[in-house]
């Protein structure tokens, strides 16, 4: 997998931290809890497809050339869910009690990461994709170490920049990133089958 190719999957991954920080950032954060969010979901984002990758690199090892077809239909697969989602939320019409209800929530989840569990809690929600990403990297024989370092990086640089663009322009961007992030997945995989 070229460098090139490995950004594309790295910034696809980070749109749900980044989508999640604008969110987030809308409703106010401290600068050092930008930091130590960021850092914690770059941890995450190197932890979990690092143990994708290493599941994903027994099993092509043992089932060989369908391992690369399976990682790149999950990469597909993720892709496509993560655009499923954007268009799910934006079918949903809110009255204003579910609005003022969504606003609460999305405050309540700014109180959470003020708490140890609440930011390993958040920090593993945006990086569950990454544990499948992983695997299909894995399966598709990609370089551990590197791949698991850009990943992690790209995710937690997106992490504080979510923060603080979500500071000062709205949740607008969030919609966006994840869209953005879903066609990158599933172009990804869809280049990999061929």
């Amino acid at each position: 997998m070229s460098l090139f190719t490995l950004l594309l999957v790295a910034l696809a991954l980070g749109t749900d931290a980044f989508a999640l920080a604008v969110g987030i950032g809308v409703t106010g954060i401290r600068r050092n809890r930008i930091i130590v969010v960021s850092i914690v979901v770059c941890l995450f984002h190197i932890f979990m497809p690092l143990i994708g990758l290493g599941i994903g690199t027994v099993l092509g090892n043992l089932i060989g050339d369908i391992a690369a077809v399976i990682g790149a239909v999950i990469l597909i697969l993720i892709g496509l869910n993560m655009l499923w989602e954007v268009f799910r939320e934006r079918t949903r019409t809110l009255s204003f009690p579910q609005a003022k209800k969504q606003l609460e929530k999305s405050i309540k989840r700014n109180k959470s990461i003020d708490s140890f569990w609440g930011l390993i809690m958040l920090a593993a929600s945006v990086s569950i994709d990454a544990l499948s990403v992983g695997f299909g990297l894995g399966a598709l024989k990609a370089q551990i170490w590197g791949t698991v370092l850009v990943l992690g990086i790209v995710a937690g640089v997106m992490t504080a920049l979510g923060f603080y663009l979500g500071r000062g322009l709205g949740d607008w961007m969030g919609e966006k990133a994840e869209i953005a992030g879903g066609i990158i997945l599933a172009a990804v995989g869809i280049k990999l089958l061929f």
